[in-house]
C-alpha cells in the first residue's frame, strides 16, 4: 500500500485531518459549481434572460433527479469508509465491486424513465410558455448524461472514501476547464443554444468520470481484485441499497420541496425564475464549503466508526462545525459589499429588478447560512455512522418547509417569500438533527460499551452491513 493516497483518519489531530481533507473537497466543489456558474453566465449573457430562465426553471427538477444519483453514490462509499477503518480490506473490495454493479443498473434505468417523462415533468411544474421549450431542450440532454454521473460520483466517493480527497479535485478542474471550452463551442460555434450547455457538463463529467477509473486501477492496489470478489452478490447489494437508498431519497424528499416551490416561483413569471436562478447560482458557490465539511464528516465519521473511536466522532463534529460557522460569517460580509456586483455576471446593468431580487435573495440566504452549517455536518456526519435512514426524515422536514413556502407563502407575499424557502428549510432539519444525532451517538456507545465485539456484529447487522 506504499504507493496508495489515502488518509487513515482513526488516528492523530481531528482539526488537522478533517483540514486535510476538507481543503482538496473544498477546492473540488469550487470548480463543480464553477463550471455550472459558466453554463448559467455564458447562457444570460450569450442567450439572454429568456434563456437563463429556461435553464434555472429546470433547477429543482435537476436537483431532483441528479441528487438522488449524487445521493446513492454517497451512500455506497460509506461501507467503503467503515470497512476501510474497520482494515477488512475484502469486503471493502465486494462493497466497490457490488457498488459497480448496481450503478450501472440504476444508471440504465433512471436514464430511460426519466427522459421520457421531462417534458410532462416540466408541464405539471407550471413552465412559463415563453420559456418551456428552451427548458426540455436543456434538461433533456442533462438527464442524458445520468450514467456520467454515476461514474463520475461514484468513483470520486471511493477514493474519497480512501482518504484521498486530492485526485478527485485534479480531475475535475480538468474537466472543469474543459466545461468552459465546451460552453463557447457549443453555443457560440455550434449555435446549439442552451442544449450547448448541458452538452458540455455531461462530456466534462464523463471525462472526470473515465479519469478516475484510470486512476484508480493504476494506484489502488488494495481495490484490485481477488478470485470472485468481483462477482454480484445479494447480500452486499442489499446492504449497499440500505445504505445509498436512502441517502438519494434524502435529495430526492428535499427536492421535492424544491419542485413545489420553482413551481410557485414559475407562476410569478420569468422574470422571477431568472432572479431566482442568478441568486441560487451565488449561494450554491458560496455554500461549496458547507457542502465539503459534509462530504468530510461522512468519511471522517465512517472511519472512525469502523474503527470504533466515538470519541472521535464528537471532536471531528465540533471542528467541522467551528471552521463552517466562522466561514459563514466570513462570506455574509463578502457577499454583503460585493453581491450586486457579482450578480451582474449573469444579467446586463440594465435589468434593474432581476439585479436587485437577485441581491435580495443572496443576502436573505447568507444571512442564514449557519443553521445551513449544523445541517450539512450533522446529516452527513449520521450517514457516515451508519444511520441514513435519520437523513431521509431530515429531507422530509426541508420538504414539508419548502412546500409550504411555496403553497402558502408565495401567493400571498410574492418574491419575497421565495427568498426565505431554503433557510426555512434549514432550521426545520436542524430541529430534527440536533436530538437525532445525540441518539445516535448514545446507541453506538450502547452498543459498542460493554461488549465489543458481540455489540459490533449487531451494530452491522442493524444497519444491513455484511461483515
Amino acid at each position: 500500500m506504499a504507493k496508495q493516497t489515502v488518509r487513515d483518519m482513526t488516528e492523530g489531530s481531528p482539526f488537522q485531518l478533517i483540514l486535510a481533507f476538507f481543503i482538496p473537497m473544498l477546492c473540488g466543489m469550487l470548480f463543480q459549481q464553477l463550471y455550472s456558474m459558466v453554463d448559467t453566465i455564458i447562457v444570460g449573457k450569450c442567450l439572454g434572460v429568456g434563456a437563463l430562465a429556461a435553464v434555472g426553471a429546470t433547477g429543482s427538477l435537476s436537483f431532483m433527479i441528479i441528487g438522488f444519483c449524487q445521493g446513492v453514490c454517497s451512500g455506497f462509499s460509506i461501507p467503503v469508509a467503515q470497512k476501510f477503518g474497520e482494515k477488512n480490506e475484502k469486503a471493502l473490495r465486494r462493497f466497490v465491486a457490488n457498488s459497480g454493479w448496481l450503478a450501472a443498473l440504476f444508471s440504465l434505468v433512471m436514464t430511460t424513465v426519466v427522459c421520457s417523462l421531462c417534458h410532462s415533468l416540466l408541464v405539471w411544474m407550471n413552465t412559463p410558455e415563453d420559456i418551456i421549450e428552451g427548458a426540455y431542450q436543456y434538461i433533456f440532454v442533462v438527464f442524458l448524461g445520468i450514467p456520467a454521473t454515476y461514474l463520475y460520483n461514484l468513483l470520486s466517493g471511493i477514493i474519497r472514501s480512501l482518504g484521498d480527497s486530492t485526485t478527485p479535485l485534479v480531475f475535475l478542474v480538468l474537466s472543469s476547464l474543459l466545461n468552459v471550452a465546451l460552453d463557447f463551442f457549443t453555443i457560440l460555434v455550434l449555435d446549439m443554444g442552451v442544449a450547448g450547455a448541458g452538452w458540455a457538463t455531461i462530456i466534462s463529467q464523463a471525462v472526470s468520470g473515465i479519469l478516475c477509473l484510470i486512476y484508480m486501477r493504476k494506484k489502488f492496489t488494495i481495490l484490485r481484485m481477488e478470485g470472485d470478489e468481483w462477482k454480484p452478490n445479494r447480500r452486499f447489494m442489499a446492504a449497499l441499497c440500505g445504505m445509498g437508498i436512502p441517502m438519494g431519497l434524502q435529495y430526492s424528499i428535499t427536492a421535492i420541496g424544491s419542485v413545489v416551490l420553482q413551481t410557485a416561483v414559475n407562476a410569478l413569471g420569468s422574470m422571477a425564475v431568472a432572479a431566482v436562478t442568478a441568486g441560487n447560482k451565488i449561494v450554491m458557490f458560496a455554500c461549496c464549503p458547507f457542502d465539503a465539511l459534509g462530504a468530510t464528516m461522512a468519511t471522517y465519521g465512517g472511519q472512525n466508526v469502523g474503527a470504533k473511536r466515538l470519541d472521535r466522532v464528537d471532536q471531528g463534529l465540533k471542528v467541522g462545525t467551528a471552521i463552517g460557522c466562522i466561514y459563514a460569517i466570513g462570506i455574509l460580509a463578502v457577499l454583503w459589499l460585493f453581491g450586486s456586483g457579482i450578480a451582474l455576471l449573469f444579467v446586463d446593468a440594465g435589468e434593474k429588478e432581476i439585479l436587485a431580487n437577485t441581491q435580495l435573495y443572496v443576502l436573505i440566504n447568507a444571512a442564514l447560512f449557519i443553521p445551513l452549517v449544523i445541517v450539512n455536518n450533522f446529516r452527513f456526519m449520521i450517514q457516515g455512522l451508519g444511520y441514513s435512514k435519520f437523513a431521509v426524515i431530515a429531507g422530509v422536514c426541508e420538504m414539508a418547509a419548502r412546500a409550504s413556502v411555496g403553497f402558502f407563502l408565495v401567493p400571498v407575499f410574492g418574491y419575497v417569500a421565495c427568498c426565505f424557502a431554503s433557510p426555512a428549510a434549514w432550521v426545520a432539519a436542524d430541529l430534527f438533527l440536533i436530538p437525532a444525532y445525540r441518539h445516535v451517538i448514545k446507541s453506538l456507545q450502547k452498543l459498542f460499551g460493554d461488549a465489543p465485539g458481540k455489540n459490533e456484529k449487531k451494530y452491522w447487522k442493524t444497519e444491513r452491513i455484511v461483515l
